[in-house]
Order: C-alpha cells, then structure tokens, then sequence
C-alpha cells in the first residue's frame, strides 16, 4: 500500500464528525510511523520530472475572496506578510514560524486512474503551507480558516483528517527533500535543517470552536487522542506536531483591496486547546441528570387530622403538622409542619404562611 494516512484521510470513519475519535484511540504512534515511511517511499518525485515544487499562485484565486477557499486566501496572506519583512510568528511554548510559500505542489503527473491507490500521485493535493521553523526546520502548516461569523464545518473535515493530511504531506516533503530544500533556501536566510519536517496544524478560532461542538463535552476525548497522537508521533519519528489557533483582528481577517489577499492587522498564535481541554469528565448517572432535569420534588401537603378541635391562633401556643388553625386574618388553615426553630408553615385557603409559635408570653 503507497498511500495508507491519505487512504485513512479519505476513510467515511474519519470524515465522521462521531466516529473519527474511536478512530483516533485506535492509532499508536508506532502504527503511524509505519504508515509514515509507506507514504515517503510511495511519495511522487517532482523534480525527477524537472518540475518546481514552489509554483505560483493562481491569480484569479488571489484577486478576489470565495468564502468556501478561505484556508487558501489566509495562506497565501501570511506568505505575502512575510515576503514583505513581517516578523517570524511567535508559537506558543516557544519557537518560531515563517511562511515561504503556499501551494507547493508534489505531483510529478496527473495520476492513473487504472493504477488507483498504487500511483504514486494519487491523493497528492498540494501543500496548504510551507515555511522554516526558528531551528531550521521544515515546517509543514495544515490551515483551516473560517471567519468568525461561519456557522458550520465542511462536511468531512474534522480535526483527525486535518492531522493525517498534514503527516501525509510531511511524508512527501521527506520524500523530496533535496529539491524542496534547494527551492526553499532561495527564499529565505534561516539555514535549512537535515532534521525531519515539523508540523503545525492552525485552524482560526471559529473552526476549532465549531469543530468542538461537534461532540460532547467540548471534543474533550478526541482532544485527548490527538494530543496523544501528537506525543507518540513525534517520539517516533521526530516530527514535532503542534495544534494552534491563528488570531487576526477582523472578518474573516483579510481583505482583497491590492488584486491578492492581505492581512487586516497583526496575526499571533495560540495554543489550540486551553489548559485541561483533554479531560473526559465522568457523566453524571442517569437517575441525577432526571433529579436534576425535573428539578426538586414538590412537598407532600399534610391534610388535616379531623380527630384534633379547631383551634384559634396564639404566637405562644405550640403546633403540630395537621393541626387545624383558626386565625384573625387568613382563616382557616392546616398546618404543614415545622419552618424552623420558632416557626411553622399553615396552609391557609388563600396561600401558605409561616407564622411563630412557641413564643413564650
């Protein structure tokens, strides 16, 4: 099998907005690994075609926004920053991001639909975002933008498709490494490490936000998958995965007023997920939640014991429950039992009532 993570990717079970995380805790950092090294060796050699890696944007793309390609338009912004002397972004817990380009293209031809999922370029899409790390590296950036004011996710695009993709694409940088090096040291003066590519997942906060509301409790158990997913992975392979969320003032936080997309304002990083996201919290047993759905329970109402004579109202008399009380203002009531130290509760015609009793004279 050539392509096992884009196969995966494409899987029903993944594109799953409810089943991608049994998905997910099925998967070890080993199983990938070996995925990994399947996907790099049956990865498409651009440059053995004499083809660039780093080709230009489509114009009519840039020129003006399309909604439904919004992750594109923010990639091709963040390049075009950068290109223009804007400061490396800062991540979260350390480290730094330069983006060099977008689109990057691995194809080396179309792919052969008589050879499927044995072509070599099958499934290779290009690459969201490229970029070098502080250290050097590599930097491969899966990016899923939706402005704040979206109200749903594509179909098929949860967060575990976005991880395999990316590790898909890292797999195929690998693959090319001397041609994609060579490309991309012409565009920038930060050394270009030997050290396998990182990966960054960025999704602005409304993709994230929605993705989450997805499954219960916040997304909290598939958080905890790919957060493990994340730690085996780079252990194995030494691909450093982080998930982020990207902050631009504005909606959707670029514009088109040059003929290309433009950032609105300074962009910064964010970690994805607040601290303890990934925490399951035990549900509550099904007899609590209907307690608590149907709220208190309504007092039992005492009746009147008949066998007792009607008596008037006295503040320093005493009472008990089902005494029948003759008073000055209200009338007659029963009453239902003790209010407190002092203190009893009469159900009068009208309305119930606490009154004192036991008030020594």
């Amino acid at each position: 099998m050539k392509h096992p993570l884009l196969e995966r990717a494409q899987s029903a079970e993944v594109r799953n907005a409810k089943g991608f995380k049994a998905v997910a805790a099925a998967m070890t950092g080993e199983s990938v690994a070996a995925d990994w090294a399947a996907e790099r060796d049956g990865a498409p050699r651009r440059a053995e075609s004499g083809r660039k890696h780093l080709v230009a944007a489509n114009k009519k793309l840039a020129a003006e926004r399309k909604p439904a390609r919004d992750s594109e338009h923010l990639a091709l912004a963040l390049v075009t920053r950068a290109s223009e002397g804007g400061a490396a972004l800062e991540l979260p817990e350390g480290g730094a991001f330069t983006a060099l380009h977008a689109g990057a293209v691995l194809k080396s031809a179309q792919p052969d639909p008589a050879a499927g999922t044995e072509d070599s370029n099958w499934g290779a899409e290009p690459i969201d975002l490229l970029g070098v790390g502080a250290d050097g590296r590599i930097t491969v950036a899966v990016v899923r933008w939706l402005a704040p004011s979206a109200t749903r996710v594509q179909t098929g695009d949860t967060p575990l498709r976005a991880l395999l993709d990316g590790l898909a694409w890292t797999a195929g940088v690998e693959a090319n490494r001397e041609s994609l090096t060579a490309e991309l040291a012409e565009k920038t003066s930060t050394a270009i490490s030997a050290a396998p590519p990182a990966l960054l997942l960025i999704g602005s906060y409304r993709w994230w936000e929605l993705s989450r509301k997805r499954e219960a409790q916040k997304g909290a158990a598939w958080i905890k998958e790919l957060e493990r997913l994340a730690r085996e992975i780079g252990a194995k392979l030494d691909i450093p995965i982080r998930y982020l969320t990207l902050r631009t003032p504005g909606d959707p936080g670029f514009s088109h007023d040059t003929g290309a997309p433009r950032l609105d304002g300074d962009p910064r990083f964010e970690p994805a997920f607040e601290l303890g996201a990934d925490k399951v919290r035990p549900k509550a047993a099904p007899s609590a939640r209907k307690k608590k759905a149907a709220g208190p329970a309504a007092p039992v109402k005492i009746e009147a014991d008949l066998s007792r004579p009607v008596r008037s109202y006295v503040s320093s008399e005493h009472f008990a429950a089902g005494d029948r009380v003759q008073h000055a203002a209200l009338g007659l009531g029963v009453v239902q039992g003790s209010a407190g130290l002092g203190k009893v509760r009469i159900q009068f015609e009208s309305r119930e009532a606490v009154l004192v009793h036991d008030r020594r004279a």
